[in-house]
């Protein structure tokens, strides 16, 4: 079977934010507690986080974490988790029914995202609060000195604001599970009443507003058009969340739905641009993509756990979905999508980033590992950054009700000027053929094989586990030839690939 594909140096679709490789932290299940924050962990640093998971996160360069929710984060108050922590208030969280224990809040997070080498995302309560409490946790965290909150911050330990420019105005509003869930209408009021005043503390604030939680609510896609029509002037970013699931047990259509993702993506921006003409506006609003994951192996486990809960349990495991290997190729070709819609999404957060799903597990007082999703998320993020290029693909295709035609490759590309370089990241979505693929190179100049690593296995329901946390690993790939202007490479059946090339480019 053979595919196509013809990069042209000066064809390209968006340089990349590197917010695009963003992942997110909520006070759910481990997340936080015995996931960050372990204090009697033989790994704990000084202040009680795990430094075993900080290398991980480290080498997936996560540029952003998005905090602290998420659900939890429309009946959250923030104060709960400033001062001292033997002076913290254990609360009841109405949105995963557990007890949070506030040992871990801002100035903790604050800390654990230096120690990890990435920036906070910072999201405000506008369920069961407003904005009064937004410009409050604005000011706690941002203003310097010489008013009420920046000195509380400054008596609980820290002097130095901590710049935050990114901020969420609450999350999943049109959601009914969601505390304090509203109409478009009513959200879209508060959201642009918050954001006016978070702009008239600082005007170069960088502000979310929530968009559609997934492509089949009811309320999609005059959800997105109300909330924009009220806030277009004040925002910058409208958010959209996807997860993606394969009870049904067949790959081929799971592996499609990256394709839904596609058309949600494409409707969305398409609703921006009404806005943006009807208020014959000359301002662009992107999409953050601020919850994204593969999400259904645990759901059966959580229901259990939580129906046979005594009580509210302090941190208990939610949401721990066991990745496999066909799980590495649907994330593949997420972001893959991500890259090739760069141009609309400038940000996006892998929900979640350790133990509620997500590419880091640990074991309390154990180890922490790797799940199988970790390497095509490491590989975007770290060799993903510099400008995607708009590719011509011509792939045998398969067909799917409701999502036609998909390609077998899916394929993106990034030009990296800096480093001189392309790299290719490449799924294969047949289950028993090998494509073979040719890629025409045009006014790139010289270029060479650096780097070629495959992601394959024979069983596409096997994990990664604690004790056998090598299962899934990537391996050098081999067969591939740049010559000429052209890139050759044999990409097995079910497989991920990522080949980077580097030359003199022009």
């Amino acid at each position: 079977m053979k595919a196509a594909v013809t990069a042209h140096s000066k064809y390209t679709i968006s340089d990349i934010d590197p917010r695009l490789y963003g992942s997110f932290i909520e006070h759910l299940g481990r997340a936080v507690y015995t996931g960050i924050y372990e204090p009697d962990h033989p790994a704990a640093d000084e202040n009680g986080m795990r430094r075993d998971v900080i290398d991980l996160v480290r080498e997936l360069k996560v540029p952003i974490v998005r905090y602290p929710g998420g659900n939890f984060v429309s009946a959250y108050n923030w104060e709960d988790g400033i001062g001292p922590k033997e002076s913290r208030p254990t609360r009841l969280d109405l949105a995963w029914h557990t007890s949070e224990s506030n040992q871990v809040g801002i100035h903790e997070f604050a800390e654990w995202c230096a120690a990890a080498n990435t920036e906070m995302m910072l999201a405000v309560n506008l369920g069961s609060r407003g904005l009064d409490d937004a410009r409050n946790f604005l000011e706690y965290v941002n203003h310097p000195c010489g008013s009420e909150w920046s000195d509380k911050r400054r008596t609980n330990g820290r002097a130095e604001p901590w710049g935050v420019k990114l901020w969420c105005l609450g999350n999943e509003m049109d959601g009914p599970w969601q505390i304090g869930h509203k109409s478009a209408d009513e959200y879209g009021r508060l959201a642009h009443e918050t954001a006016k005043a978070m702009r008239a503390f600082d005007s170069s604030l960088e502000l979310v507003v929530c968009g559609s939680s997934n492509a089949h609510m009811p309320t999609y896609p005059e959800w997105e058009a109300t909330v924009l029509d009220h806030t277009y002037d004040e925002v910058d970013y409208i958010s959209l969340h996807m997860y993606f699931e394969n009870r049904g047990k067949n790959t081929a259509n799971y592996l499609a739905r990256s394709i839904e993702l596609d058309n949600y993506i494409g409707t969305v921006a398409g609703v921006i641009a009404y806005i943006k003409a009807k208020k014959r506006s000359t301002k662009d609003i992107y999409i953050s993509f601020d919850e994204w994951n593969v999400w259904y192996h645990s759901k059966e486990r959580d229901k259990a756990t939580l129906a046979g809960a005594h009580g509210w349990p302090h941190a208990p495991a939610l949401l721990e979905d066991d990745y496999n290997f066909e799980d590495v190729l649907q994330v593949g070709c997420i972001l893959n999508t991500f890259i090739n819609r760069a141009d609309v999404v400038k940000i996006a957060c892998l929900a979640q980033l350790v133990n509620v799903i997500a590419p880091i597990m640990t074991v309390p007082g154990g180890p922490a590992w790797r799940q199988t999703i970790f390497y095509p998320y490491y590989f975007a993020s770290v060799f993903g950054r510099g400008t995607a290029l708009k590719l011509h693909v011509d792939s045998p295709t398969y067909r799917v009700d409701g999502l036609g035609d998909v390609p077998y490759l899916d394929v993106s590309a990034v030009h990296d000027a800096d480093q001189k370089a392309i790299t290719f990241f490449i799924v294969n979505r047949h289950h028993t053929e090998t494509l073979d693929l040719d890629v025409r190179l045009i006014e790139f100049g010289a270029l060479t094989i650096v780097d070629d690593q495959v992601l394959a296995h024979s069983d596409i329901n096997v994990t990664n586990t604690a004790k056998r946390p090598d299962n899934v690993v990537p391996r050098k790939g081999d067969g591939a030839v740049a010559s000429d202007g052209r890139l050759g490479a044999r990409i097995p059946p079910l497989s991920y690939r990522m080949i980077r090339l580097q030359g003199l480019l022009s």
